[in-house]
C-alpha cells in the first residue's frame, strides 16, 4: 500500500475503503467539515485518503501505511459499515507502536486483558478524540471503552 503523507498533524486522518456508494460518501465528508465547537468557532481540520488503490483494504493494511506517521496517534476508516451505517460511524483505529519493550509485570496483563485497538465513532466525535489522542490527554482503551457502553457501541462523544 501507498504511504500516507501531506498530512497536518492538527489534521485527522481519514481513509477511505469502501468506494460502493458515492452518496453516503459525500454525507459523511460534509459531516467530518462541520465546525466543531459549541458556537461552530472551530475549523474541522481533516485529511483525507480517497484514492481508489484503498478499496477493500483490510484495517492492518491501513495501520501498516500509518504507523509510518510517529506522529499520529489514531486513523479513521470510511469502511463499507461507515458508509452503510446511519450515523456513518467510522472504524478509529490505534496506530500505538508495539515495538517497546515491556515490563514483564504490564507484558502478562496485557496478555490476560489486551486493550480495545479499535471503535466506531461518529464523524462529529472525530475532531475531539483526533486531538485528545494527540494530545495525549485521553488513553486510546478510554474511548473504547465508552463506545462499548452504547448499546450500538459507537462513540457519539466523550
Amino acid at each position: 500500500m501507498p504511504d500516507i503523507t501531506g498530512r497536518d498533524e492538527y489534521a485527522a486522518l481519514i481513509v477511505r475503503t469502501a468506494y460502493d456508494d458515492e452518496q453516503s460518501w459525500l454525507a459523511l465528508l460534509d459531516e467530518l467539515g462541520r465546525p466543531r465547537g459549541d458556537g461552530g468557532e472551530s475549523e474541522a481540520l481533516v485529511h483525507v485518503v480517497d484514492d481508489p488503490v484503498w478499496a477493500g483494504a483490510a484495517p492492518a493494511d491501513v495501520l501498516a501505511a500509518a504507523r509510518r506517521d510517529e506522529d499520529l496517534a489514531v486513523v479513521f476508516l470510511a469502511d463499507a459499515t461507515a458508509l452503510r451505517s446511519a450515523p456513518h460511524a467510522l472504524l478509529a483505529l490505534d496506530v500505538g507502536y508495539e515495538d517497546e519493550v515491556l515490563d514483564p509485570e504490564y507484558y502478562r496483563e496485557l496478555i490476560e486483558s489486551p486493550p480495545a485497538r479499535e471503535f466506531r465513532t461518529v464523524p462529529a466525535a472525530v475532531h475531539d478524540v483526533h486531538a485528545n489522542l494527540q494530545l495525549a490527554n485521553v488513553g486510546f482503551d478510554e474511548f473504547a471503552k465508552e463506545a462499548a457502553a452504547h448499546p450500538d457501541r459507537v462513540l457519539r462523544s466523550f
